[in-house]
C-alpha cells in the first residue's frame, strides 16, 4: 500500500527535522522546504495527500501558501504552524482555507491527531445529496436554491476543522445542519456530542464542559468527564451559545485556544481534540455591543458561518417536508401513510411557519391525532382563521415578518399559548387529550400551562384570545 505523502514549510531546520521524524513513525513519507517559491514548485510537480506550513517564511507568508493550495488544490488538507497564543493569525489561515492549525511550540500528540484526522479526509467520496437520493430520517430536506446552498456548504464545510457558527431563527434545523457537518467529516466515526448552554445550572457549568474530580466538590463521589472529554477527537456542539454566562465565556475561550481543559480539582490540564460548532437564533454582534457576549470568544467561534433560512423564505421546499414528515410518522405508527385534502394542501402552502420546520412537525402530529379516516382536513390543522377567508391575511403578514410588532419571543409565546388552548378546547378541556393532539407528554402540558400561566378553568372561560 501506497504511504501518504506530506509537504512540510518552514525556514528552520530543525522544526523540519522534528516534523519529519514524527511523521516517518506515523508511516507517511515528506519534502521538506523552507520557502514560498520552493513550495510552490514542489506542489506544481507532485501529488502531496497534507502539508503543513509555518506561517512566517523568508520571502512571504504561509497564508500565501494556504490561499495558493485553495486555488489549485482544494482536496488536499492544509494546517498553518502558528506562534503561541497566536489565535488571530489561526483564525486568519482558517478563514483562507486552512484545514487546521498547531502552535510552537509543536506538541507532538496534537500533532499526530492532526495529521491522523487529515488523512482520514477522502477527496474521492461521494456526498450525499437528499435532492438525488431518497431523505433519511434527520437529512436537511428540500430542493429550494437556498437548501442546495445550504447542503454544498455543509459539505464543504465538512472538509475542515475550522470552528463553525450557525445561525437562524428557532426551528431552522441548526441541530441537524451541525450533525450534518459532523458526519460528512472525518471525524464522523468519533462522538457527537450537542449540549443546551441555557440548560445547564450557572454553578454547575465548568463541571459539566470540562469535569471534575472525586472529592473536588460536594457530592464529587467519582472523577467525572465533561462535554469536552466525551467529545474528543469528534465535535462539540454548543446550542444557544448565546446564553453563556461571562464567567464561563472566559472559561471556553481558553479551552479553544488551548486546545485543552482542566477538570474542577484536577493538578493538571487534560489535551483534547474537538471540533466546535455553535449555534444561536440571537443576534451575537448586538450582544457583542452591548457587553453580553465577549468580543474575542466571538472571532473564536464566528470563523465561518452558515445561516439557515426560515421556511417561509423557501415555500417549495414546504410541501416536500410535510410529505416527508408524514411518511415517517405512518412509519412510526406502523400504519398507512395519512394524506392531506386539496384544502389543507394549499393552507399548508401559504402558511408562513413562524415556528419553521419544528412547527411544521407539530402542526402534522396533531392534525393526524385528531383527523378521521386517515385524512387530514383544514380543520385538523388547527391554523386558525389562516387560509379560510381574508381574515387571515393581516396574520399571515404579521407572522412572516422577520421581526414581529411585539418581538419574537412575544410573539412565539402567543402562538403557543392559542395552540394550546385551541387544543383544550377541541378535547373539551380534556388535559390528556389535548397533550396527545399537541403531540407533547401530559407533563410537558403541565409544564407549559404553568409557564404561560394558564389555569385550564381560566381559559375555558376566557379562550384562546385571553
Amino acid at each position: 500500500m501506497k504511504r501518504p505523502l506530506a509537504l512540510l514549510i518552514d525556514d528552520e531546520p530543525d522544526i523540519r527535522e522534528l516534523l519529519e521524524i514524527t511523521l516517518a513513525r506515523m508511516e507517511v513519507d515528506s519534502r521538506s522546504v523552507g520557502t514560498v517559491q520552493d513550495a510552490k514548485q514542489q506542489l506544481a510537480e507532485r501529488h502531496f495527500d497534507l502539508c503543513l506550513v509555518d506561517m512566517r517564511l523568508p520571502d512571504g507568508s504561509g497564508i500565501d501558501i494556504v490561499r495558493h493550495v485553495a486555488d489549485t488544490c482544494s482536496d488536499m488538507p492544509i494546517a498553518m504552524i502558528t506562534a503561541h497564543g497566536n489565535m488571530q493569525t489561526a483564525v486568519e489561515a482558517l478563514k483562507a482555507g486552512a484545514f487546521d492549525f498547531v502552535s510552537k511550540p509543536v506538541d507532538l500528540p496534537v500533532l499526530r491527531r492532526l495529521v491522523e484526522t487529515a488523512l482520514r479526509l477522502d477527496p474521492n467520496k461521494p456526498q450525499d445529496d437528499s435532492s438525488e437520493a431518497g431523505p433519511r430520517e434527520g437529512e436537511l430536506l428540500g430542493k429550494s436554491p437556498a437548501m442546495q446552498e445550504i447542503r454544498r456548504l455543509i459539505d464543504k464545510l465538512a472538509r475542515n476543522q475550522a470552528p463553525v457558527f450557525i445561525s437562524g431563527e428557532s426551528g431552522t434545523g441548526k441541530e441537524l445542519a451541525a450533525r450534518s457537518i459532523h458526519a460528512r467529516s472525518p471525524r464522523s466515526s468519533k462522538p457527537f456530542v450537542a449540549v443546551n448552554c441555557g440548560a445547564i445550572p450557572q454553578e454547575l457549568m465548568e463541571s459539566e464542559f470540562f469535569g471534575h474530580v472525586k472529592g473536588s466538590f460536594t457530592g464529587a463521589v467519582r472523577d467525572k468527564p465533561g462535554l469536552f472529554q466525551s467529545a474528543d477527537g469528534g465535535t462539540l456542539f454548543l446550542d444557544e451559545v448565546a446564553d453563556l454566562p461571562l464567567s464561563m465565556q472566559v472559561k471556553l475561550l481558553r479551552a479553544i485556544q488551548e486546545k485543552s481543559v482542566r477538570p474542577v480539582g484536577a493538578a493538571a490540564e487534560e489535551t483534547v481534540d474537538v471540533r466546535i460548532i455553535s449555534a444561536s437564533h440571537k443576534d451575537l454582534p448586538a450582544m457583542v455591543g452591548n457587553g453580553q457576549f465577549r468580543q474575542d470568544l466571538y472571532y473564536r467561534i464566528h470563523v465561518i458561518e452558515l445561516a439557515m433560512s426560515p421556511l417561509r423564505h423557501r415555500r417549495e421546499d414546504i410541501l416536500v417536508m410535510v410529505d416527508h414528515v408524514l411518511e415517517r410518522l405512518a412509519q412510526r405508527s406502523g400504519g398507512e401513510n395519512p394524506r392531506l385534502d386539496s384544502a389543507a394542501r394549499n393552507a399548508l402552502n401559504e402558511y408562513p411557519f413562524p415556528g419553521n420546520v419544528r412547527e411544521l412537525e407539530n402542526i402534522l402530529e396533531r392534525a393526524i391525532a385528531l383527523c378521521e379516516d386517515n385524512l387530514v382536513s383544514l380543520d385538523d390543522l388547527g391554523l386558525g382563521d389562516f387560509g379560510a377567508d381574508d381574515s387571515g391575511i393581516a396574520e399571515a403578514d404579521e407572522a412572516a415578518s422577520p421581526l414581529p410588532r411585539e418581538g419574537l419571543e412575544d410573539f412565539l409565546t402567543r402562538m403557543e399559548r392559542q395552540a394550546i388552548i385551541r387544543a383544550l378546547e377541541t378535547t373539551r378541556w380534556n388535559r390528556t387529550a389535548a397533550a396527545r393532539a399537541l403531540g407533547i407528554s401530559f407533563r410537558a402540558l403541565r409544564y407549559r400551562l404553568e409557564k404561560l400561566g394558564l389555569d385550564v378553568r381560566d381559559a375555558e372561560q376566557n379562550g384562546p384570545d385571553a
